[in-house]
Order: structure tokens, then sequence, then C-alpha cells
């Protein structure tokens, strides 16, 4: 299995902090916040990983993460011209994921749970992994059935129907780079990533995986800050058990 990493765009929804670096390159307590999904991957055994990055920040990843030898995996850099949506990543990154299944995990997203063996065990389909939220409408959504497998999926719905956000983790088969070049853009002019979701759920092969501990989408102040904060108390509670 490779590893993708999305750490494009622009963060506006952080500015001026994002006018002189990339959002995903901010401190969360004592680490770049770029860490984090990073730890995600390298734990479930993933050592040939590709970063997307913004043009104009490519430099400074090299200069922090450099080719992977120090962290004992490979690194390969994509530039992302423009943000088209998170399913973008893996066109830019067809040749990358070869005939590789791939786990794409979004930069700005941080877990508690340890996710490795859940990822370790996949073997096709996709896979997507759900936390409960108080404000889905902010999110990808997915409603379940009553044995807990995945019935629908609505990116930021209007209307509620169902508390479940689908974090920026996904898990998927070789097949997604094909289903993600015949894409078209939805009317937020992105290749979405629910689209992905939802072909594969339509082909009966989407599996879900529930997270019971933290998860933080650290895209704005207050999740910037409460990230910190929790990153800040697994230091302290874990001092020596932090792989990066």
């Amino acid at each position: 299995m490779k590893g993708i990493i999305l750490a494009g765009g622009h963060g506006t929804r952080l500015y001026p902090l994002t006018r002189i670096t990339s959002k995903q390159l901010l401190p969360i307590y004592d680490r770049p916040m770029i860490f984090y999904p990073l730890q995600v991957l390298l734990m479930a055994g993933i050592k040939e990983i590709l970063i997307i990055v913004a043009p104009e920040r490519a430099g400074d990843f090299l200069n922090l993460l450099g080719s992977g030898k120090n962290f004992g995996a490979k690194f390969t850099y994509e530039i992302q011209d423009k943000p088209e949506g998170i399913a973008q990543a893996f066109i830019i990154g067809a040749d990358f994921i070869g005939d590789d299944s791939v786990a794409l995990i979004l930069g700005d997203n941080i877990f508690e749970d340890d996710l490795s063996e859940t990822i370790r065990n996949f073997k096709k389909g996709g896979k997507i992994f759900i936390r409960e939220v108080s404000d889905p409408e902010r999110f990808g959504v997915v409603k379940l059935d009553k044995l807990g497998k995945p019935q629908r999926i609505i990116e930021k719905p209007k209307k509620f129907i169902s508390s479940y956000a689908i974090t920026g983790l996904y898990v998927f088969d070789n097949r997604v780079v094909k289903i993600a070049e015949n894409l078209k853009p939805s009317k937020r002019g992105e290749l979405e990533i629910t689209d992905i979701q939802a072909r594969y759920l339509k082909m009966g092969e989407l599996t879900v995986h529930t997270i019971r501990g933290e998860w933080i989408d650290t895209g704005t102040f207050d999740s910037l800050l409460k990230a910190s904060n929790w990153a800040r108390r697994q230091a302290k509670s874990k001092a020596s058990g932090r792989p990066i």
C-alpha cells in the first residue's frame, strides 16, 4: 500500500497565519501539523508516501521532511497547482500509486486512535473512517443502516441525515484512480471525495470504521487551539512513546 498526504491549498480560513506558511506546517503544540497525519501512515507500515503541496510552499516541506530517510520511509513530492477537490489527489498521484492500493490522509487531520491494524488489514474496495460529531453539516456525512453498514453519503448536507462525519482518512484499492479520472466537478467546482465513496457504496464495496478517540480537523482557529491543547496532554502522558 502507498500513502498520500494532501497538504495543498491556501488555508484562507487561517489568514493571516497562512500568509507566510502552509497551514499544514503550523505548529500543533511541539511539532508541525503534518507530523500527525504522517505518523498515522508510518505506524501502519506505509513507507512510500507522496506529499502533495502548493507550489509556493514546496521548498518549505522539502526542508522540513527531506527524502523521508530520517523517518525510515521514502517521500515523493508533487505540486497541486490549483486545489480542485480532495479526489484530485488520486489524479495527481496516479503514477505514484501505480498498481497498489492507497491510503489518503488530509494534512490537517489529527487522529487519537491507533488505526494501524485497520489500515494494514485492508484488502479490497474502499474504507472510510467516521466519527460522531455535533456539527455534521460541515462535513461529508454517512447514514448507516440498522446493521451499521453505510447506506447513503452526502457532502455537507443542509438537512440532518446523520451525525456521523467522514473524516479525512480514506483507503481504496487501485480502482480509485480510474474512478477519480472519470469524475465530473460538483456545483462547487471540485472533484468530490464523496462521489468516489458513493461509487464504492453503489458497488457494495464500501466499509466503515468508527473512530472512538479524538479527531480534529484543524481548519479553524478554535480547532487549532483545541489540537494544541490535546497534543500537549498527549505529550505529557506519553513523553517517550510518540514515534515522531
